[in-house]
């Protein structure tokens, strides 16, 4: 037996050799452990740290080295179910021979498990691996009554039995093999490299090999061998070296320790909600989706195998803990699994703070270099230590829009914007996800990625054949989302309009795609409510105010429709009327807005800005009579829109001060207009203020005085 520290200190072993990418190198660190702590110490512990793999074992770094080259008993993996695997005649079986006739304790249980395998391939009468699936599902059964414990390990992690059908844990491949290559038949030729089956104790290359797999360590002399999906690094082909192309090259070590580690993922069959029946469930594994990495398209996801999240632990963890990990590794969302690496970001949280898991690092079975699949890291994701509200199950409304429109967009006839806009929603999701805290401009970026959907949907009928509108989003997104700028105070106010009227509320998102007043299905015929629709904002604005001012007129609303919950301060007015704000944004911001609950409240104010006297006696004609004082219908506010979309502000503040004094305001002065845009004027007016702003226009035009007088 190897040495082992007599007073029972635990040794700290750094394995810089064993790294979270590439994924053969993360296996590897898991088949240190879990062979260390199943033949020689069941207290060893692991974790990772600094980019690599520490153990925490009573062997220290010569015991282990010892323990692997001279005490460390493979597990035997077969899979006669595999061509090439060394059980038909045209299979290389070289390294099968060898271990069928070594008298080495080590290998002692591989040569009876290779002897059933060839047995069972007999009674089948096959001379080459199956193709007929009803055939292989009866071979791999036959195997799986038969096989003993030590070899079950290795089909239970490449093979999953149903009751409909066979199915295969895209870690390893189609049942253990990687095109035409099988991992079995290589592990035993590694074997046979790392543990030559007639020699007593390993040569020096082996010992050499080990440094480098354990510890990083430097050698010359590797293998021209091939390590199939889990390093495309290492795999060979164009650009692979110093010339346009290089071979393969492995340190055998990794391959056999990568496929012990392997063996810590068994499949296991659970019943998704709302999915088939006995779907597949492998542990850390969800359908592939280019959200939250730029090297995925969706173009990219449809031949994918899968996405596989490798948990990266912070704390020393042993074997026992880490099958229980790996074993219920699966996350999911109210009463369904995740089925995406958007839904894994979701659904993580609560399973990696308890699990002590601060990050995993993400990988997607790409295809690749023609028909292969390599597994490709698509970045680190960070665990928040403390999760925060879960904004995207809004979007799960309405049907689940979500998904729905997910699934639209990853359909052929797709048009390629639609494919875009998904693409950078989902990406912008998974940034959200990803940052849980102070996200405001992760809040933002989505939701001006949604206001461009709902305005594509606006001008696309195949859209709204296929998908409702957006849910509705709750008051939280405007929330996070919220900042001082004058952009979003101005976008919020306008989010924030309503008519007063419970039968015709009028939300400021019918103004921009064809929607119900309610926002959940879209308006048949034609819709006259639509009018933002321009490049240009100020068209915007000024359409939305006359097409609301018409259907109040149509509906004999007695004033008004520009109520709003949320009002603009007057430092964000200013900066509109002196062409101070960024237009784009205010447009942006308006339109992914408007699909929020507005929290009723009003802009942040850096001081009592000064207004336009022209802004300010021309907003009372469009106020509601509680904030106005006066009683004006809608008509008064067409006309004097008019004259402002015609450029004649004169005229229009002449109609609008004579129409106040008729309706009671006596004392109004008389104002001229100077050095204000009448277009931007007339934009203006759709703007709900607030308590404060009213306040300050009402000083302005010494309304307040006056009535302080009166009293």
């Amino acid at each position: 037996m190897n040495p082992t520290s007599e007073t029972g200190t635990m040794y700290e072993l750094p394995l810089q050799g064993c790294t979270p990418t590439p994924l053969a190198s993360y296996l590897k660190a898991l088949g240190i452990l879990r062979t260390l702590a199943e033949q020689s110490d069941p207290d060893a512990s692991g974790c990772w740290r600094n980019e690599h793999f520490v153990l925490n074992t009573r062997l220290d770094r010569d015991a282990l080295i010892e323990f692997f080259l001279n005490d460390w008993k493979p597990t035997p993996i077969i899979a006669p179910w595999n061509g090439g695997s060394g059980f038909y005649p045209k299979d290389n079986r070289d390294a099968m021979k060898q271990i069928q006739t070594s008298s080495l304790p080590r290998y002692a249980d591989y040569p009876p498990i290779i002897e059933l395998g060839r047995e069972t391939v007999a009674e089948f009468g096959l001379k080459e691996s199956p193709k007929d699936k009803t055939l292989k599902a009866e071979l791999l059964t036959r195997l799986r009554a038969t096989l003993p414990d030590a070899a079950l390990k290795w089909l239970d992690a490449a093979v999953t039995l149903t009751t409909e059908d066979t199915r295969y844990p895209p870690l390893l491949g189609t049942g253990g093999n990687d095109g035409r290559l099988d991992f079995t038949n290589n592990y035993m030729q590694r074997l046979v490299d790392v543990i030559p089956p007639d020699r007593p104790t390993a040569p020096e290359q082996s010992r050499r090999w080990l440094m480098n797999a354990l510890f990083g360590e430097a050698v010359p002399g590797l293998s021209g061998k091939v390590i199939g999906q889990f390093s495309p690094g290492q795999s060979g082909g164009p650009n692979a070296g110093t010339g346009y192309e290089a071979g393969a090259l492995i340190n055998p070590w990794d391959f056999v320790l990568m496929i012990e580690g392997s063996l810590m993922f068994a499949a296991a069959i659970t019943r998704r909600f709302h999915d088939e029946p006995g779907a597949l469930s492998f542990p850390f594994t969800v359908r592939p989706s280019g959200a939250g990495t730029g090297a995925v398209s969706l173009r990219d996801e449809a031949p994918a195998r899968a996405e596989i999240w490798m948990p990266l632990w912070s704390e020393p963890s042993r074997l026992p803990e880490l099958k229980n990990l790996f074993g219920e590794g699966r996350a999911t969302l109210g009463r369904r699994s995740a089925v995406s690496g958007l839904d894994f970001s979701r659904a993580v949280s609560l399973l990696a703070v308890n699990r002590g898991i601060r990050q995993f690092e993400r990988y997607a079975f790409m295809m690749r270099s023609g028909k292969a699949y390599l597994a490709t890291p698509l970045g680190r994701f960070t665990v928040p230590a403390q999760p925060a509200s879960d904004l995207i199950a809004d979007l799960e409304r309405n049907g689940n829009w979500l998904k729905r429109f997910q699934n639209h967009a990853r359909k052929d006839e797709t048009p390629n914007r639609l494919k875009t806009l998904a693409y950078r929603l989902e990406n912008a999701l998974f940034a959200l996800n990803q940052r849980r805290h102070e996200r405001r401009r992760e809040v933002q970026q989505v939701l001006v990625i949604l206001g461009e959907i709902e305005r594509y949907a606006a001008t696309s009928s195949s859209y709204r054949e296929n998908l409702r509108p957006i849910p509705q989003l709750g008051n939280q997104w405007h929330r996070e989302a919220r900042d001082p700028s004058p952009e979003f105070q101005l976008a919020s106010a306008l989010a924030s309009l309503t008519t007063g009227n419970r039968k015709h509320p009028m939300p400021m998102r019918t103004h921009i795609a064809p929607e119900n007043e309610a926002g959940q299905n879209w308006e048949q015929g034609a819709h006259k409510l639509r009018a933002w629709k321009h490049p240009d904002v100020t068209n915007n604005l000024t359409d939305v105010l006359a097409t609301r001012l018409r259907r109040a007129t149509q509906w004999g609303l007695p004033e008004t429709p520009l109520l709003g919950l949320h009002g603009a301060s007057a430092f964000a007015l200013d900066a509109w009327l002196s062409r101070q704000t960024n237009d784009r944004r205010l447009a942006e911001l308006t339109a992914g807005l408007a699909l929020c609950d507005i929290p009723r409240g009003s802009g942040l104010s850096t001081g009592d800005d000064d207004l336009p006297a022209a802004y300010a006696l021309l907003k009372l004609v469009f106020l509601p009579e509680s904030d106005s004082g006066v009683s004006l219908k809608p008509a008064v506010a067409q006309k004097v829109l008019r004259l402002l979309l015609a450029r004649r502000p004169t005229e229009a503040l002449e109609i609008a001060h004579e129409k106040l004094r008729i309706a009671g305001l006596l004392d109004l002065p008389s104002i001229r207009v100077s050095g204000v845009d009448p277009l931007r004027l007339a934009g203006a007016m759709l703007f709900p203020i607030s308590t404060k702003t009213l306040s300050h226009l009402k000083r302005g035009l010494g309304m307040e005085s006056r009535a302080q007088r009166t009293a």
